[in-house]
């Protein structure tokens, strides 16, 4: 018997086999499978991407390098130390530490990119003030940079949304308020 007796012609070609059919079929429907999965797994990573905030962010890059630009056109660069919802700490050496305001940050490079878990309300509450109130407490000698002045004493009292510093330098004995929301990085060390 010829090929032309028995029907029209198989796009599979002549004498193929039941097995192959299905078997290009199910590959056909695996490739379909595999580019659906890819376009939702898409979909979910945009989806979480945009629930995760800065901070979350930054305490998952924890012990990591990053760079900061600060509001002032500052570069700080070291490891990430510690962090909450309105500060970083970055060691740019081993003995020196720059507290940063969350709301100072203009940029930041180094993060990983995943955010770490929400935090809880003990973590929450531990604000910019709680952080100044430790180096006021420790009488450590700080430099403050804010938009438009730099001052080098020791932090004396820390307010709700401002600190007081008594300088050491320039202008010694002076005691200076700095609102909270000047404030670009207090160095240590």
């Amino acid at each position: 018997m010829d090929a032309s007796a028995s029907g029209p012609a198989s796009p599979y070609g002549v004498g193929v086999r039941w097995e192959a059919v299905f078997a290009d079929m199910e590959a056909q429907l695996d490739a379909a499978r595999a580019a659906e999965r890819h376009v939702q797994v898409a979909e979910l990573t945009r989806a979480e991407r945009a629930t995760v905030g800065l901070a979350d962010r930054v305490r998952a890059s924890r012990g990591s390098r990053v760079r900061l630009l600060v509001q002032t056109g500052e570069g700080i660069e070291g490891e990430l130390v510690d962090s909450a919802t309105e500060w970083l700490l970055v060691a740019p050496s081993p003995v020196q530490q720059v507290l940063v305001p969350v709301g100072a940050v203009a940029a930041v490079s180094g993060l990983v990119a995943h955010g770490a878990p929400p935090v809880g309300a003990a973590e929450r509450r531990l604000g910019l003030g709680h952080a100044l109130r430790a180096l006021a407490r420790d009488r450590v000698t700080v430099r403050v940079s804010a938009r438009g002045a730099e001052v080098v004493g020791r932090i004396e009292r820390v307010w709700s949304d401002h600190l007081e510093v008594g300088a050491t330098q320039e202008h010694a004995g002076r005691l200076w308020t700095m609102p909270f929301a000047t404030l670009a990085a207090v160095r240590s060390g």
